[in-house]
């Protein structure tokens, strides 16, 4: 339950604190005192849209917070689910508003808004006038009966089928459509996938050819200079060479080593020195051979090589591995042609067992709905006499749909009679706004009993009925109360009178503004507040003796 509400700068609430208790409360004032926007900041903590316009004229931030103790087994299930936890039972949920944008936490942790409607949704839910209008929509129909049937493992079972069956028959539709495309594609694809294979690349070949055809752009250069290293240091025939003189030179240290210990080490490393000049010829040497081949008829291989993959890098990609990559997915996209009818069967013989087990789910929904429908006909139906309309036909027809859809393969829709000898019709074409209000409260009343949420909020349940019937709405709103926490904005004194705790909401100006406050009434106060509701202008005697009559009567409902 909401143990407790804080509202600061949204909207005409500068600072709000209010304590709900249990059983039934109600909050009532004058048109424009505020009453809405109590409704709007819970709707935030549902995860509503958080419009910037929310925030008090001004302030730069808006937000609400809620406590909630006593919380249902389902939230602490998901808390857990989640990695959160509550392990006395209690739970903060916040959000902020700012010019920017909104932020939501839970037990000062921040959350998303996605999983701030998840939780928030297993603790509280707002019925307002547009619930009613809900009620014309046959699609809303059968989530009403699956609530009260308990069908949420079956529904999520029979849901992750028809996901598949979806996806497949979309994957089959899209091969249907390859097939008739299948034969230019593949031409198409051959052609491709022969020509990059007819020049048989290699990665890292362009890069190897453009550094060869460097080189063989530059042969005659690198002849004149490997020759000249390579005489240099090997001499010719009338000079004499690095290597021979460093060889000479060793040879004289060498000679002169018993007498002068230390020139033996010079020899040594005048030794190492004509290696490391033999190596360097040597190598100078092989640099100036092109394979015993003419550097210019090489030349024009290697260019005319490089030509073939640039033509295929304009046709393929911007690269040897781009090109490559075009080539295997061309040749996957041909495979995937050339065994269409293959792979088509597979995915019809995977829909036929996924439509087999989803037949099966949606005909155990189907049996639950018909079971389930008859115990709610017959309590929405003595509720609804309760709420003077004894003469109301309720029923909920079920019927079978062509093809799966998305809860199953039944089309439900509520039907119903308001007038003895009329037929069954469905509701959007006879139910009037207070029929309407009356019939969401019988449907609320039931589910209740099965939803597992501990508050329910009801947003001036009172449209378009009045009088005694008022009175039993309320009645049934209490009733409601015994089991969960129930929250009512009325402007109905019948209703109100029957109230556990009563608020009244009233507008004040502090410092030039206006401010929404809220205040819990006492035995007078109920009395004074409900006597103005019944009265006009000025309230009388007479209607502060109906309002503590009426008062006392609501105290014999417990």
């Amino acid at each position: 339950m909401i143990e407790s509400l804080h509202i600061e700068n949204i909207a005409v609430v500068k600072s709000l604190d209010v304590d709900f208790g249990k059983g039934m409360t109600v909050l009532t004032g004058e048109t424009g005192a505020g009453k809405s926007i109590i409704i709007d900041s819970l709707n935030l903590l549902l995860g509503g849209r958080a419009d910037k316009e929310f925030i008090r004229n001004g302030e730069t931030r808006g937000e609400v917070s809620a406590l909630f103790s006593d919380i249902p087994e389902g939230t602490s299930a998901l808390l857990s689910e989640l990695g959160f936890s509550a392990p006395d039972g209690t739970l903060m949920l916040s959000r902020a508003i700012t010019q920017t944008g909104s932020s939501a936490r839970l037990n000062g942790r921040a959350i998303t808004a996605g999983v701030l409607r998840e939780i928030a949704a297993t603790l509280f839910n707002i019925h307002g006038q547009n619930d009613n209008q809900k009620l014309l929509d046959p699609q809303n129909h059968v989530e009403l009966l699956d609530s009260y049937a308990e069908n949420g493992e079956l529904r999520k079972t029979y849901g992750e089928l028809y996901k598949k069956i979806l996806h497949l028959k979309i994957e089959i539709d899209s091969l249907r459509r390859d097939r008739r495309e299948s034969e230019r594609l593949s031409e198409m694809l051959r052609f491709q996938v022969a020509d990059i294979d007819a020049a048989k690349l290699k990665k890292g070949e362009e890069e190897a050819l453009e550094e060869l055809i460097k080189r063989l752009r530059s042969a005659e250069q690198i002849t004149k200079c490997c020759n000249f290293v390579a005489k240099a240091l090997e001499g010719g025939e009338k000079s004499r060479g690095a290597i021979y003189l460093t060889d000479r030179a060793a040879a004289a240290m060498d000679s002169i080593s018993d007498s002068m210990p230390e020139a033996e080490k010079l020899s040594e490393r005048l030794n190492n020195i004509r290696y490391e000049l033999e190596d360097i010829a040597e190598t100078a040497a092989s640099l100036d051979g092109f394979g015993g081949e003419d550097a210019a008829e090489k030349l024009d291989r290697a260019e005319a090589r490089l030509d073939v993959i640039r033509r295929l890098e304009k046709k393929y990609g911007a690269s040897v591995e781009e090109v490559l990559e075009f080539r295997n997915d061309a040749f996957e996209r041909l495979s995937n042609i050339e065994n269409i009818d293959e792979k088509s069967e597979e995915l019809e013989d995977e829909l036929r067992e996924l439509s087999e087990r989803a037949e099966k789910v949606a005909a155990e929904l189907t049996e639950r709905r018909k079971s389930s429908a008859r115990g709610l006909v017959k309590k929405v139906t003595e509720t609804l006499a309760f709420l003077d309309m004894p003469k109301v036909r309720f029923d909920v027809g079920i019927k079978r749909t062509q093809d799966f859809c998305a809860t199953g393969r039944d089309a439900v829709e509520f039907m119903i009679s308001t007038n003895p000898g009329e037929p069954l019709m469905p509701m959007a074409k006879i139910a009037s706004g207070g029929e309407l209000a009356r019939i969401m409260l019988s449907l609320k009343n039931v589910l209740n009993e099965c939803d597992g949420i501990d508050t329910v909020i009801f947003d001036e349940i009172d449209t378009g009925i009045s009088g005694k019937t008022s009175r039993k709405v309320g009645i049934k709103l209490k009733e409601i109360g015994r089991g969960a926490q129930v929250i009512c904005v009325t402007h109905s004194a019948q209703i109100a009178s029957l109230a556990h705790n009563h608020f009244f909401i009233s507008k004040k100006e502090v410092g030039g503004r206006a401010e929404t406050t809220l205040r819990l009434l006492d035995r007078e106060g109920r009395e004074a507040e409900i006597a103005r509701i019944l009265g006009g202008i000025e309230i009388t005697d007479a209607q502060r003796e109906a309002a503590r009559e009426m008062i006392a009567d609501g105290e014999n409902y417990g």
